[in-house]
């Protein structure tokens, strides 16, 4: 005869008083997936697709909005904050007023669910946050990003952050200070983060890689926008890339250990991830190309975002952009075959900078010295495809230092001399890894083949590049190696690959140019010995 076991308790004793809230309505505490997924279902926030993942729609946010974050400038953090477009101040009166009136919308609500969660896999330096949302599919997104605790430690656990989710509360600029209604505020004196006006759930993600972007470096730990893996011998391996640059694709090799795909922390132990899931871009996702990340899709559990479903069967239609081209889909990590349960890897060995050149000038693989690693790291380079715009017939080039400005809190220059002590304290070698175009710029060449670049990263990984003879590139200065397997070796030499070796001279003699005015932005920061590692 079965034996009755009385349900562990998951809400925290003290309630939701020290956030301030007195809700009317229910609290669901600590929802389980199968819980959070049902009650989504129930509340109509979304549709079960063929094969079980939760499909939600974010219209009219389907991407962050950069312009719309703020942060508190407090006396606490005020020295420390590159004030300017992507930290823009917001004042202490203008934040009591926003939070006090977002406390009041989410204590009317009918129904409220909480989620406690870890962010970071380093119990020495990891947050406990307590996520306070009104949808149901918005915790279970969450659920899946962070690092989950056990049910037993739930009844004690002590948030030290706290993140307040609004999704339909529109905030009032002349009231509260913000720039339109919609509103990302965090405070880092109160240890608290205002979400509203935006359904779209990368904010939930983003918000606290920024927090940690603050708090780690305070603590001799370099935060980083990167994937991680680890291979069967324990060498780490990161990798640095703008969105669209294939950080999450390279990453997860069905030849190594995935620790995460997009945020971690380097410290005098190794690397360590921040999540406990990942956020992949799926925008003509297929099985061939990317077997273990498709297979995530085909899970129940798994939220995917802005995803277009083919009616009546619910299969997902991976190749449509007719709600964005910023289709997503959030996943637990151990979705993920050869995941690394630990979430933590040695110092790495080897550091991939990844960047898709649609100009179709920079090499396939080059080898950095420590000085070009300081320099493409603050450079933090990609180039996006043409838009549609009328008019705009050539790529567009993106700078972001430390490939990811717009999740940075200190200036730049701080996280870039952490990493370079870091590189030359343990050795890593790092490598420039071209992802975009080859044989002419974006509309007249191709894609690099996926294959040709995983062939390419695996020979540097496994050391087997390092044994290659190297040629000198003459405009960018970098080390090409002369061959590698499975790659034509014409591939490895991009002007060789360009019908028009003048033509392809001109467009490098344009990056180079491009690359030159964008350091200038640091001014005296950088010091001579890497300004000279740029392009010549």
């Amino acid at each position: 005869m079965a034996t009755h076991v009385p349900p562990v308790a998951r809400e925290n004793a003290e309630g939701l008083a020290p956030q301030g809230l007195q809700p009317q309505g229910q609290v669901h505490w600590n929802f389980v997936a199968p819980e959070l997924i049902e009650a989504a279902v129930r509340r109509g926030e979304g549709q079960i697709a063929d094969m079980g993942p939760f499909v939600a729609v974010t219209s009219p946010h389907t991407g962050r909005s950069p312009n719309d974050k703020f942060v508190v400038r407090e006396p606490g953090s005020d020295a420390d904050v590159d004030w300017g477009k992507v930290n823009q101040p917001i004042s202490p009166e203008h934040w009591a007023t926003l939070k006090a009136d977002v406390q009041t919308y989410l204590n009317g609500l009918p129904e409220l669910f909480v989620q406690d969660l870890y962010c970071g896999a380093d119990p020495s330096t990891r947050l406990s946050v307590r996520y306070i949302l009104p949808n149901a599919w918005h915790g279970a997104f969450v659920r899946n990003m962070f690092i989950r605790p056990g049910i037993e430690e739930l009844a004690t656990f002590a948030p030290n952050f706290t993140v307040y989710h609004a999704p339909e509360f529109h905030a009032d600029p002349a009231r509260h200070g913000t720039r339109t209604s919609t509103f990302i505020v965090l405070n880092l004196a109160e240890r608290a983060i205002l979400i509203g006006g935006t359904r779209y759930a990368g904010e939930l993600k983003k918000s606290m890689f920024t927090v940690m972007n603050y708090l780690l470096p305070k603590q001799g730990v370099l935060s980083m926008h990167c994937s991680a893996n680890i291979g069967p011998a324990g060498d780490t391996a990161l990798f640095f890339g703008l969105s669209g640059t294939g950080k999450t694709t390279l990453s997860a090799d069905p030849e190594r250990g995935l620790i995460g795909d997009d945020e971690h922390g380097w410290s005098s132990e190794g690397t360590f991830n921040f999540e406990g899931g990942c956020y992949a871009k799926v925008i003509n996702l297929s099985a061939e190309n990317e077997p273990d990340i498709y297979q995530t899709t085909q899970m129940f559990g798994t939220i995917l975002e802005n995803v277009v479903l083919n009616e009546p069967s619910r299969t997902v239609d991976f190749g449509s952009q007719s709600i964005t081209e910023n289709t997503r889909a959030s996943y637990p990590l151990h979705y993920i075959r050869n995941h690394v349960p630990s979430g933590r890897g040695s110092h790495p060995k080897n550091v991939v900078f990844l960047t898709a050149d649609a100009f179709g000038v920079l090499p396939p693989i080059a080898k950095l010295t420590p000085e070009q690693a300081m320099y493409y790291f603050l450079s933090g380079y990609t180039a996006k495809v043409a838009g549609t715009e009328r008019g705009v017939t050539e790529p567009q080039a993106t700078f972001s230092a430390c490939f990811g400005a717009v999740f940075l809190v200190w200036h730049p220059t701080k996280y870039a001399e952490m990493l370079g002590e870091l590189l030359h304290q343990h050795g890593s070698q790092v490598w420039l890894v071209n992802t975009g175009w080859s044989g002419g710029p974006y509309g007249v060449g191709s894609r690099m083949k996926l294959r040709y670049t995983r062939a390419m990263v695996r020979a540097a990984l496994d050391g087997s590049l390092a044994q290659t003879a190297f040629s000198t590139d003459p405009v960018f200065g970098l080390a090409i190696p002369g061959a590698v397997e499975g790659v034509p070796s014409e591939v490895l030499d991009p002007r060789r690959t360009w019908a028009d070796g003048a033509s392809y001279d001109a467009q490098a003699s344009k990056l180079a140019g491009m690359f030159r005015e964008n350091i200038k932005k640091f001014g005296e920061a950088v010091s001579p010995a890497i300004l000279a590692a740029g392009p010549r």
